[in-house]
């Protein structure tokens, strides 16, 4: 139990950060797109790299330095690409505000016209791209293989005959994590009503995503 129990702090204590996996999870979850889709695979990743790196696969990593450095590109390229998407949002809105169902699976958004309020059913996204912008997000970012990888695979390693029970607990911690944040940001909706609310998260994300880009880009010229 103990150590099934510091498996449980020490991954809460990597994931629970603000970053790009977790600022998308909740995007997802207040607009109510895939966000079952979405958990899962953020979950399902996390799972499978906590196994690589108790199975030891962060040793072998560690010696070909140079597939991080592939990743930190990739991954810094993406970030900014989509916070300068985010950016676009934020400058150039639709005059829409998101408006809570009770049907999380037509979300739908208000807008003015003539002076007279509509209510418009608006479609979703498809499933395929949102699984696959998750997937980039997760699997492109460096910081995921330095620290559930190498770090935590490395504290499991000292648990010994217990590191399995570290590592499920660790998995356990994620995927309260982001079933939580996925399905109770959709609880933060009646505060995103309004186009002006919107565009304010809209710049949120997109000054994340590129801090984080140019975060990850930093390194590479030091």
């Amino acid at each position: 139990m103990t150590s099934l129990l510091a498996g449980l702090a020490v991954g809460l204590s990597l994931i629970v950060a603000i970053g790009a996996q977790n600022v998308f999870v909740l995007r997802q979850g207040i607009r109510r797109e895939h966000v079952l889709a979405v958990v899962l695979v953020c979950a399902v990743s996390d799972a499978v790299l906590i196994g690589a790196g108790v199975m030891g696969i962060g040793y072998a990593l560690q010696a070909v330095p140079w597939l991080i450095d592939a990743a930190r590109w990739l991954g810094a390229a993406f970030l900014i690409g989509y916070g300068l998407l985010a950016a676009r949002r934020a400058g150039k809105p639709a005059g829409e505000g998101l408006v809570a169902t009770a049907d999380d699976e037509s979300p739908t958004r208000t807008g003015a016209g003539g002076g007279v309020a509509t209510v418009v059913v608006v479609a979703r996204p498809a499933l395929a791209p949102t699984v696959l912008t998750c997937l980039a997000l997760t699997w492109l970012n460096p910081h995921v293989y330095l620290d559930t990888v190498f770090l935590l695979g490395s504290i499991a390693s000292t648990y010994e005959d217990q590191r399995w029970l570290f590592a499920a607990g660790a998995v356990a911690g994620s995927v309260a994590w982001f079933f939580g944040l996925g399905f109770g940001a959709r609880y933060l909706g009646q505060w995103l009503r309004s186009p002006k609310s919107w565009r304010i998260l809209d710049a949120i994300i997109a000054a994340v995503m590129i801090g984080l880009g140019i975060s990850l880009a930093i390194p590479a010229f030091a």
